[in-house]
This record gives C-alpha cells, sequence and structure tokens, in this order.
C-alpha cells in the first residue's frame, strides 16, 4: 500500500525514485508533489486517448519523440501498459546515454515493451525498427523543427492521435526578420511582429497555428488547451489531435492564405505538403 497518498494505487515506487520524485528513502517533497501533479494532469489527457486505442482495436503503440530521458514514456508504461499483454511504447532520442539509461532502466522494472532507438526524429520516420502504422504520437518540448518532424511521422504512420507540447521555435521568426522590410509597408498588421521580442513571441504563436491548421488539412479534429499552470513554465501549450478524416480543403486554404498573408513562402515546403 502507497504511504503517500497522492501516488497513484500500484505505481512503481522505484520509478518515481528514478525520477527524482521521490527521494531514496521514499518521502516527497513541496517541489517533487509539484512535480507529480502536473505529471498526473498529463496523464489525465492522455489515459482515455489509450483507452479509446484499445477499446476500438486499434494498435496502441506510443511513439514518443525527443524522449529526454523517457519521462512521459514511463509514467504511461506504470499507470496504463503495465498491466496489459500488449502494446508497446518507442523512446525517439538522439543522445546516446539517455537511450542506453533508459533500456538499463527499463530492464530494471521488467518493463519488457518499452524500447528506445538512438534516431533523430527525421530518421525514425523511415527506420526499419518501428512498425508501419502508430497509434499515437507524442512529442514534449522537442526543438525547433523536432515537433514538426514529429507531425510528419504521425502522419506518415497514420497516427490516430497526437499529444503535441511545442517547445522553442525559431524557423518562423527567422522568416519574418528575412521579409520584415518587405512586408512593413505591406499592411499594419506588420506592426504584430516588427519589434524583435514580437517577432520571437508571434513567430512562436504562428508556428504552432500553422501546426494545428496543417493537422486539420489531414482530417484531424485538433484541440488546444494548456498543460499546467502559466507559473510553471510559458511553454505550455497542449496540442491534442485525433483523426476523424475530416473535410480537409477549408483548412488547407486558410493555411495558404495565412503563409501569404505574413510572407512566410519559405515555409510552404514544410507546412503544405501532402
Amino acid at each position: 500500500m502507497n504511504l503517500i497518498p497522492e501516488i497513484k494505487p500500484g505505481q512503481s515506487l522505484e520509478l518515481l525514485k528514478e525520477l527524482h520524485i521521490l527521494t531514496r528513502d521514499g518521502k516527497i517533497n513541496q517541489d517533487s508533489r509539484r512535480k507529480l501533479k502536473q505529471v498526473y494532469h498529463l496523464y489525465q489527457f492522455i489515459e482515455p486517448l489509450l483507452k479509446d486505442l484499445k477499446a476500438s482495436g486499434d494498435d496502441i503503440s506510443v511513439v514518443d519523440h525527443g524522449a529526454g530521458k523517457s519521462y512521459l514514456g514511463f509514467i504511461l508504461y506504470d499507470l496504463f501498459f503495465k498491466s496489459m499483454s500488449d502494446g508497446e511504447i518507442y523512446g525517439i532520442e538522439t543522445r546516446e546515454e539517455l537511450v542506453k539509461k533508459s533500456l538499463d532502466l527499463a530492464k530494471r522494472l521488467a518493463f519488457p515493451r518499452m524500447k528506445f532507438l538512438n534516431l533523430s526524429v527525421e530518421e525514425s520516420t523511415n527506420s526499419q525498427q518501428l512498425p508501419s502504422s502508430i497509434g499515437m504520437v507524442t512529442a514534449l518540448h522537442a526543438c525547433d523543427t523536432a515537433t514538426d518532424d514529429a507531425i510528419e511521422f504521425g502522419l506518415k504512420k497514420n497516427a490516430k492521435y497526437f499529444v503535441l507540447v511545442p517547445c522553442c521555435q525559431a524557423e518562423v521568426a527567422a522568416e519574418f526578420r528575412k521579409t520584415k522590410g518587405k512586408m512593413l509597408g505591406k499592411s499594419f498588421f506588420t506592426e504584430i511582429w516588427r519589434h524583435p521580442i514580437h517577432t520571437r513571441e508571434f513567430g512562436s504563436h504562428i508556428t504552432n497555428v500553422m501546426r494545428c491548421l496543417k493537422l486539420e488539412s489531414q482530417g484531424y479534429q485538433v484541440t488546444v488547451t494548456e498543460l499546467v499552470g502559466w507559473e510553471h513554465s510559458m511553454k505550455n501549450e497542449l496540442i491534442i489531435a485525433q483523426y476523424k478524416d475530416l473535410p480537409r480543403k477549408n483548412a488547407k486554404d486558410k493555411l495558404s492564405a495565412l503563409i501569404e498573408e505574413l510572407g512566410l513562402s519559405g515555409l510552404e515546403k514544410r507546412f503544405l505538403n501532402d
């Protein structure tokens, strides 16, 4: 029985120690309590999606891109996959030492259906080490264009669900800076990103708007919400997409018009390719 009421029944205390949520003697401090609350907050968004995959007989494999220490993957396995006889979680990470640590931890915890691959997100798209279809794609704070690569991966793997928490994104801001001189006299709208700090922040915002439109243009229903309170981080926009084979043309037209209006033609290939 768990002696700490915040911890869900059946959760591996050893895992929580490895994730530094519990101390080595099994105690929890205020900072760790807050961290645990954030973990469960994210899990409450993902659990119903996994249940839907299971109930509908879809592939319940999860690919976590930019996995880092595979924090999310281990929590999902412990809370959901551990009690099942099928379903796999793949952690994709470019840092070999983190992949090795995750492999070692999965072995120690007896989590046999967790796999870790030392690949970039882009490389994983064509890797024979991954199945041809995936139930869910996750990417939490995958930096710069890695979130876009995760979206491309999921589209090619016919993912039913995306769960994305985008991180720093400089590509759109760089395009704004390149075209700013030409765009300044074109419309008052350019004032939104004229100043450097606005260029960066508006560029980040527009990137996520374009990501949502791209997913909608591929038949997904998209929901955007907040992962945790803004006091913890300014990078907590949560994008959840479910494939529903919805009409695509309207979203694609809007995305094309947005790119043209903002002078982002250099990004057409990334966002408008089918």
